[in-house]
């Protein structure tokens, strides 16, 4: 059995544990499947952790928060970059009763969802690097408690792929695997010819769908079609930072597929100065800042037909001296934040 097809294999007892979630499968999967020095990389406010600090700093919190909590994932992806290196990237949302508060936001007591992108590296069939982004901020926006700017996009709850083979196991398609991460390459590569050349040189109708959906984060939201991308993200992202995929040497990529999708993680992933307004009601301060970007790429013959991206938008709000929990606290103080008292999942 080769690496790719072992480390699918080996991830799925700690997938099965999230999904019914219970704490003490969950701490002795992690324990199990994690090797004991390994980094952990999340996003903000956690920041990094080690290995057995995971389960009490992120996933104690959400379980007491949400009682009947459940992991569903739509994507994995598991493959071997160019470097040579082993990755799966696991795409869905966390989802349950939001009956007490997580992170200060309010609780609903209603059903509520959270998306993840969570990317693992292995090293002899363990995990030795987590690089993980919670859409937090979507979390904020159901409990109507998000303070920042709307988004320009769509929110809802981001759904899998449309043809629901985001689980299959497609180590088999190589060549497949192969054409699509060339594919992205060159489509990114095309991207950042613009704005020192015209629009037209980022080719965007030669790589993208006719019926394209971009599933971006909370704060920006989903848009549909080329035309869709580049009003709701596109457009401002690239007035405000014009100058993003200039600086090569401060970032690192990790690029890996199987079968129709392509994935990357890194952290970060994207340098870029803030020299404009237009991006998310950022005013501009000719500040530097980093961006860690998980996505995922589902290719439909030689088009991208969807692209999941999860940006961490709280880190950069952060970088830009904005403390997002802050003002949450100051938006929702008039609200009552402790948990509600009415059973949940035989827990409350």
């Amino acid at each position: 059995m080769n690496a790719t097809r072992s480390n699918t294999k080996a991830i799925q007892p700690l997938l099965a544990a999230l999904r019914d979630f219970d704490e003490a499968t969950v701490r002795a999967a992690l324990q199990q499947l994690m090797a004991p020095d390994a980094i952990v990389h999340m996003c903000q406010p956690f920041g990094d952790l080690a290995a057995e600090a995971l389960y009490d700093t992120c996933f104690a919190p959400l379980y007491e928060s949400m009682p009947d909590l459940e992991r569903r994932d739509t994507i994995l992806v598991s493959g071997k970059t160019p470097e040579g290196n082993d990755w799966i990237g696991c795409c869905g949302s966390y989802i349950g009763t939001f009956a007490a508060p997580f992170l200060d936001i309010p609780p609903t007591g209603h059903l509520a969802h959270m998306r993840f992108h969570e990317f693992y590296r292995f090293v002899g069939g363990q995990i030795v690097e987590v690089q993980a982004i919670w859409d937090i901020p979507e979390l904020m926006m159901q409990a109507n408690a998000w303070p920042m700017v709307p988004s320009l996009g769509r929110e809802w709850h981001t759904p899998g792929p449309i043809t629901q083979d985001g689980l299959l196991d497609a180590t088999d398609r190589e060549d497949r695997a192969h054409f699509c991460q060339t594919h992205v390459l060159q489509m990114l590569a095309a991207l950042v010819r613009h704005p020192a050349e015209p629009v037209e040189a980022m080719e965007l109708e030669r790589f993208w769908h006719l019926k394209m959906t971009w599933y971006g984060p909370a704060g920006i939201g989903t848009a549909r079609g080329i035309s869709g991308f580049r009003h709701w993200h596109q457009i401002p992202f690239l007035n405000a930072m014009p100058d993003r995929g200039q600086f090569p040497d401060e970032t690192t990529s990790h690029f890996f597929a199987e079968g129709d999708y392509v994935a990357v993680t890194g952290w970060p992933n994207m340098v870029q100065t803030v020299t404009d307004p237009g991006w998310m009601g950022i005013a501009p301060n000719d500040q530097k800042i980093e961006m860690r970007s998980l996505d995922f790429w589902r290719l439909d013959g030689d088009k991208i037909r969807e692209n999941w991206v999860l940006i961490d938008l709280l880190d950069v709000y952060r970088q830009l001296g904005v403390d997002v929990f802050a003002r949450l606290r100051e938006f929702n103080k008039a609200r009552n934040i402790g948990p509600l008292n009415f059973p949940i999942g035989g827990r409350l």
